[in-house]
Parts: C-alpha cells; structure tokens; sequence
C-alpha cells in the first residue's frame, strides 16, 4: 500500500474516524483505524478509507487521495491522530514496508508498527437509505434533544433518544425521569408512508450529528426487518469524500411519555430567558447541593429565591408577565439550566398545572408572541425546603 494525500484532509478524516475508538477495548485490535485503499463503489473514485469499529459504534471516512499501490494497514488510532495532527502543512505519504507503516510529510519521518488486519472484525453494512435531513437542522435538532436524556448505565434505556419517524416528521424524545425533551423536525423520507421508530444512544447520537455538518444534508438510514436490523446508519459529506456511521440499536421499552404533558394549564409566565439564565446562575450558587432554586411568580414579577436557615441565602426579583394563579415552586438549578439553554427564541414561556406538578418550558419570539412548539423540555419540580 502506497498513497500520497493532503495533510489536512488526512488529519481531518483521521481524526473523525478514530473519535469513537474505545479507551479500554476488549481486544487490542479494536483500538486500531483501518487505513485501506477505496474502491470505485463507496463513490469516492480512488481513494482511503479510514475506519474503526468497536462492535457497537462504526466510523468509516472515504477521502481523496492519490494511490500508487492498493493494500490495508491496520496501525493505532488515537496514535496516528496525534502525529496527523502535528504534520507540517505539507503532502503526506503512507507507505507499508513490511510489518511497519512509513509515514512521510516534508522533513518528518514516522514508523508505526502495525496489528494484524485479517484479526480486524467486519463493518456492518449501512442499512436501506430512508431519507435525508438537512445537516445543520438535524445537529441542533439533536442537541436539543440531548439534554434530558440519562447518564446512568444503570437505567440503559434512558440513555438513548427515541427516534420516530411518521412519513416527512421526526420526533425526537428523551427523559432521564426528572426532566424530558421532546423535538420535532422534518425531513425529505424516501417513501411517503415511511413509519419507523429507534432508540438510539445519546452520546453516540450527538456526536455524530455534530460531526456530519460539513455536508449539506444527513441521510438517515433505519431498517424496520431484515439486513441491518438493529442499528442505524448516518452518512454525510466531507472534504470530497464521504463518512458514515452506524450504531447499534438499545434494547428495551422506552416510556411513554408523550402523555405527561398537559393539555392544559392554570398559570403560564413568560420571562425574558438570558435574564432569567443569568438570575439562576446568581441565585444558584447559595444552593446546597441537591436542593432546589425556589420561583414564585405573581402579577408582573417572579421572584427567585435559594439558600435555608443559618447558611448563605440570596433573593432576586425580574419581570415576567404572568397569566393565571399565582404559584410558588422549585427546580434543580442545573436541571433549569440545561432546559433554558437548549431553547434558542428571546422569550421562555413557563406553563404550569399545579406546584407539585411537572412545568412545561417552550421559546417564544417575543412577550407577546406565539409560541414555538417544535422543541419543548418538561422540568419536574423539587421539593421547597421548609
């Protein structure tokens, strides 16, 4: 194998690939990238893949390059990315001499001793296209849909996000039992009547959805039965070539819980968010941890209170136009947060139902706006300190 290619779009590529490479893998091979020339039918021409696979989670990144000889290498990622990315700006060539992988850019010179590819397990093949999405719609989409989901491997399904697909709508949902996201976007299907539905996981998710924005458009890729039942593809453009991604679906029953937002609401408030993202953070940082930032809204006025008894407490008050019965109620700060953070409009409208129930937080455009329902995040209550 013998190939010359620019260093930046090595590095890149690279880099992308070996992002998803395990920090203790199971076995050896698994933390190596698997350098190949790219034949005709990955649409690249001629060229390198670049892949990694850890037997839940595929990178595979086709990239431009000018190939002397054909052949596969299969050296250490995550050591490859450090030197790709220190090269001088100069065209790089990987040659295999042997047992050792040659690489030269300029005056540099390494080698890598490299691990035995015929050991390397096979990439799993992209399911059936279903549609494509815009990349940055699909990024931000994600991002938002992130927030809620869980981080405890102990509770596996709340660590994904659901993904439904209903003909040219995608829902996306994600609940870590204290809090919960709900986003919708469209989409270009491949089939108008396209039903579909995944739990995939978060992290994985999000990473790649934020790694696919080079390209205009992600094409999704679900299959309901047979080859490639169980995991997902994603595949995007970039730098010329193309990366693609695939992971294993989760097992289990996500929770129904499109039923725990209310129909309807006795108190709703609206707050102007960067005020009010900037009180919390104030008002916060008397809370011990594990206690709740108290609001209480009332006509014209929410007034943010944190802190119990002999210890640290702060008080701040910020308008608010506020429709309805007056409530007093208290949320985990960070939980708070992270909800008026994923929303993008100048305005946050607060609905409630009652205090001890579940607040529904959405972006409004202005006080006395519409309001905006692709995104909204539901924000269980904390208990108030007496």
């Amino acid at each position: 194998m013998k190939f010359t290619v620019e260093r930046d779009v090595l590095a890149d590529a690279v880099a992308w690939a070996a992002r998803s490479l395990p920090v203790r893998p199971s076995v050896p091979v698994l933390a190596g990238l698997l350098v190949e020339t790219a034949s005709d039918d990955e649409g690249a021409g001629e060229g390198l893949r670049l892949s990694t696979f850890d037997y839940e989670t595929s990178a595979r990144a086709t990239l431009p390059a000018s190939v002397q000889d054909e052949g596969r290498a299969l050296v250490s990622g995550r050591l490859l990315s450090d030197i790709c990315r220190s090269l001088p700006n100069k065209p790089v060539e990987m040659t295999v001499e042997g047992a050792k992988v040659s690489l030269t850019c300029g005056s540099a010179r390494f080698s890598l001793q490299t691990m035995p590819v015929e050991e390397y397990p096979t990439l799993p093949e992209m399911p059936q296209a279903t549609g494509t999405v815009r990349s940055d719609v699909f990024a931000h989409a994600v991002a938002q849909a992130v927030t809620a989901a869980g981080r405890d491997d102990m509770l596996p399904v709340l660590t994904g996000v659901r993904i439904e697909i209903e003909g040219s709508e995608i829902s996306l949902l994600a609940t870590d039992r204290f809090r919960l996201s709900h986003r919708e976007l469209s989409w270009e299907p491949g089939s108008t009547d396209v039903s579909a539905a995944a739990l995939v996981p978060a992290k994985v998710l999000a990473d790649t959805a934020r790694s696919l924005t080079s390209g205009t458009e992600v094409t999704i890729a679900l299959a309901s039965a047979g080859a490639g039942e169980g995991i997902i593809g994603f595949e995007g453009a970039s730098g010329g070539g193309v990366r693609r991604t695939t992971t294993r679906l989760l097992d289990g029953e996500f929770p129904k819980v499109r039923s725990l937002f209310p129909a309807a609401h006795t108190t709703v408030a609206r707050v102007d968010r960067a005020t009010l993202v900037e009180s919390v953070k104030r008002v916060s940082l008397v809370a011990e941890r594990n206690t709740a930032v108290q609001l209480a809204f009332s006509a014209g006025v929410l007034t943010l209170d944190a802190g119990s008894g002999d210890e640290a407490l702060a008080t701040e008050q910020i308008e608010a136009s506020v429709e309805g019965e007056d409530i007093t109620t208290g949320f985990n700060p960070q939980f708070l947060l992270d909800g008026l953070t994923a929303l993008e409009q100048p305005v946050v409208e607060m609905a409630f139902t009652q205090a001890s129930k579940p607040a529904v937080l959405a972006g409004v455009e202005s006080l006395d706006g519409d309001v905006v329902t692709d995104f909204r995040y539901l924000l269980m209550p904390r208990r108030l300190l007496s």
